[in-house]
Parts: C-alpha cells; structure tokens; sequence
C-alpha cells in the first residue's frame, strides 16, 4: 500500500463563481445590450447612407481600376514594330 501526499494540492474555494468570471460575465451582457441597442437605433442611419454608395464607388472605381490608362514610362507597347 502507497501513502499519497496532497499537501501541494490547493482546493478550490467554496464560494461559487469567481469575481473574474462574474466581472467577464456581467461585461459580456453590457456589451450584448449595448450592441443591440446601437444596432435599432442607428440602423435607419446606416441603411440611408448606403443610398449613396453607388455614388462614391464611382471615382473610387476610376482610380483605382483604370490602371494608369497605359501610361508606362518604360518606353512604348512590347507589341510595338516600329521600323528604324
């Protein structure tokens, strides 16, 4: 038969959940109901600025997918047969 030592082995505390858990917890539910409620108030906002996005995505397509209209500064087109 062994003798088992536990002397290094703490329990844990009787006193239910933890103040870190219980602060984690009550800090989840604020920013559940805090979400929510920004979420029904600013809704109507949001919705109504999307009316216009067509109308920024406009110059933002223009410059950044037209890809410089061809103008590289490495001399003419690869395809280009000029006759010297």
């Amino acid at each position: 038969m062994t003798v088992q030592d536990h002397s290094g082995f703490r329990e844990r505390p009787q006193g239910g959940i933890s103040t870190k858990t219980k602060a984690s917890l009550v800090l989840i539910g604020f920013l559940v109901i805090a979400g929510a409620l920004l979420f029904t108030e600013h809704r109507a906002h949001v919705l109504g600025l999307l009316v216009w996005l067509p109308l920024l995505a406009c110059p933002l397509m223009h410059f950044f997918m037209h890809g410089g209209h061809g103008h590289h500064h490495g001399g003419g087109r690869p395809n280009d047969s000029r006759s010297a």
